[in-house]
């Protein structure tokens, strides 16, 4: 289920925008630094949270399903894994997603072999932030 070394490193240098499902506007959460992280080293970030208020200036939608599908070719995660299903379902549903990126500490071993069926590139239980400073 994960993407090996290489892939990831191809996956950060082909890809400036993430969709990041779970975006906080809580400063102290790893669902708000490691976004505005990527953000500080030139990524664009549109984001994803229920009530769908923009955080500085990044652009936040309050469903997957507001997101334009452009927007939507690399999803990163910020969810509990018991919610992988879902989030696998509706990535699915709606299209355009071909980088399903599960945050450090979530995993979905059925789902993502879902979302790796329907041709999406999984990599699961990793750190955005970690492997950026890893590869790049």
């Amino acid at each position: 289920m994960n993407v090996d070394n290489d892939g990831i490193k191809k996956i950060l240098t082909e890809n400036k925008n993430i969709c990041v499902i779970g975006l906080s506007p809580d400063r102290n959460k790893p669902s708000h630094s490691v976004p505005m992280y990527m953000k500080s080293k030139g990524y664009n970030i549109t984001g994803v949270y229920p009530r769908g208020e923009d955080i500085g200036d990044v652009k936040v939608y309050a469903s997957l399903k507001d997101v334009p599908e452009k927007d939507r070719y690399f999803v990163n995660v910020f969810r509990r894994s018991e919610a992988i299903p879902e989030v696998v379902d509706e990535v699915l549903r709606l299209g355009g997603t071909k980088i399903l990126w599960l945050q450090l500490g979530i995993s979905h071993p059925e789902a993502e072999k879902r979302a790796e069926a329907a041709g999406i590139q999984v990599v699961s239980n990793r750190c955005l932030l970690i492997e950026y400073r890893l590869h790049m």
